[in-house]
């Protein structure tokens, strides 16, 4: 994996301290343009990743990609699924039924109707869940994707009811049908290891909101840290800045200091930002490790 990733919170309004923050930064990309022009920035100041959710609008992003495949050969899509507002409009607008035959992938649809269809029947997850998946990822047929992500809401979901099995499912189908090696999100990173060892997932990518003021990390600190030092994972660390609660040198600076970290995944909305933050990783990747912390008592 590459050190920095680009992701995709500002382009549809997430933000998860501000909901006026994240209004505004919807409103600056209005259009698929508005879009590709950030993406070019990054792509041109040498990031090559783009970490992101399968919002529709993302459809047009990887149509994009592919009519200008010259100018984009080495750019690499880290799909992160499902996008949950997604299902929900389509099942709203259109039943059941009507949202899973939209989201079908179009090579094979009827046989996967008649697969989904025996798989609720027989109340079988398996053959629903890949079905999903592949249905998640039609939009981004003939682009590069070597990882696929299992998005924190279904993981820590799947977390809380205790279905581990669940991931296994999730990580086989992703290697077998699409060569790419699983990813999951998470906002309880030592949970989820230990869940994933349990399983025999080795060496798993997971990526984990990892900051110095413990923004969305469930378990604490110091079990994020002690994880990061000691475990075989590759951990790739978002929400970094904590909403922007911590400025970006401060907020990079104990990222980066954490040896163990792979990749550091960040939004932005202009080039100047998307320079200023690949300056500041590169320049701090190069301190010292932190100290483990021990906990007291």
């Amino acid at each position: 994996m590459q050190r920095i990733l680009f992701g995709d919170n500002q382009f549809f309004g997430v933000n998860h301290m501000s909901e006026d923050k994240a209004r505004a930064q919807a409103m600056r990309f209005p259009t698929t343009g508005s879009v590709i022009e950030v993406l070019d920035a990054a792509y041109d100041e040498g990031i090559k990743v783009f970490m992101c959710t399968t919002h529709e609008r993302i459809r047009d992003v990887c149509g994009y990609m592919r009519a200008n495949a010259g100018r984009y050969k080495d750019f690499q899509f880290y799909p992160c699924m499902p996008y949950g507002v997604k299902y929900a409009n389509a099942v709203t607008e259109h039943g059941a039924l009507g949202a899973l035959k939209m989201l079908l992938p179009q090579e094979g649809a009827l046989a996967a109707i008649l697969r989904g269809g025996v798989s609720v029947a027989r109340r079988e997850v398996k053959g629903l869940a890949e079905l999903l998946i592949d249905a998640e990822m039609k939009m981004f047929e003939g682009l590069s994707t070597p990882v696929i992500f299992l998005q924190n809401l279904v993981t820590d979901l799947l977390l809380g009811l205790g279905f581990s099995e669940a991931f296994r499912i999730f990580a086989k189908h992703v290697r077998d049908r699409y060569q790419a090696e699983p990813g999951f999100i998470t906002m309880n990173l030592p949970r989820l290891l230990d869940v994933l060892e349990g399983l025999g997932i080795e060496n798993p990518i997971v990526c984990a909101s990892i900051n110095k003021i413990g923004f969305r990390m469930c378990g604490g600190i110091e079990a994020y840290e002690k994880a990061i030092a000691t475990r075989t994972f590759r951990p790739i660390a978002m929400s970094v800045l904590a909403s922007g609660a911590i400025p970006p040198r401060e907020a990079l600076e104990y990222v980066c200091r954490q040896s163990g970290i792979r990749s550091i995944v960040f939004g932005a909305s202009s080039r100047a930002n998307i320079r200023q933050t690949k300056h500041l990783i590169r320049e701090l990747s190069a301190l010292q490790p932190a100290p483990l912390r021990v906990a007291q008592g």
